[in-house]
């Protein structure tokens, strides 16, 4: 239901805030066919990326995209889930979950908080999500999600208490916003928040 540009509107937002955190190693959990990835090959600056998916088909596709950066070792691509930590996923200075959490069951969300923030505990994680509010101007019918397979879709007070839940609970500030055009009722098509780890 979203156009292209939006997802590159999202793609772009995502590398930049990346690059200027000096995220030299990032994590992008659910990582899908990888047009994130490609995103952060064409930037020196990410010199270790590690990308996890549960489909074995989308990772296919972006090994045989991204061939030449799994060759040369700078990319990693791995099978698992985003809620139980992976032993080859590594160190990393930043990790994403870009349209990731909207597809978890609440047991499986408090599960990938666990293992994101209790497991991998980077200096920072950076979250994206569709904002309910937003739909009706994408045509969207009430109660009608963008992807079938989303869980829920939350309006912005929703998601702000969520990621400042999870920031108390783990010993991170949070700030959240917004991607894509706003509207001055409904917001912006999608939200985000950056974690930012406290000082122990």
């Amino acid at each position: 239901m979203e156009t292209p540009s939006l997802h590159d509107q999202r793609l772009a937002f995502v590398t930049g805030l990346l690059l200027d955190a000096k995220a030299a190693r990032v994590l992008d959990l659910g990582c899908g066919a990888g047009r994130l990835l490609a995103c952060l090959m064409q930037e020196p600056g990410f010199t270790h990326v590690t990308g996890l998916d549960a489909s074995a088909p989308a990772l296919a596709v972006a090994r045989g995209e991204l061939a030449a950066h799994v060759a040369s070792g700078r990319l990693v691509l791995l099978h698992g889930q985003v809620f139980t930590p992976h032993p080859g996923a590594g160190d990393a200075d930043a990790v994403t979950l870009v349209e990731v959490i909207e597809h978890l069951d609440p047991q499986r969300l408090s599960e990938a908080e666990r293992c994101v923030f209790g497991h991998y505990r980077p200096p920072r994680v950076l979250v994206t999500t569709p904002n309910v509010e937003y739909n009706p101007l994408l045509g969207l019918r009430e109660g009608q999600r963008r992807d079938p397979e989303h869980r829920f879709e939350w309006p912005r007070h929703r998601f702000r208490a969520w990621a400042a839940g999870v920031a108390q609970r783990n010993g991170y500030r949070v700030q959240t916003g917004g991607i894509g055009p706003a509207d001055a009722d409904a917001g912006t098509p999608t939200q985000y928040a950056i974690f930012r780890r406290s000082p122990a």
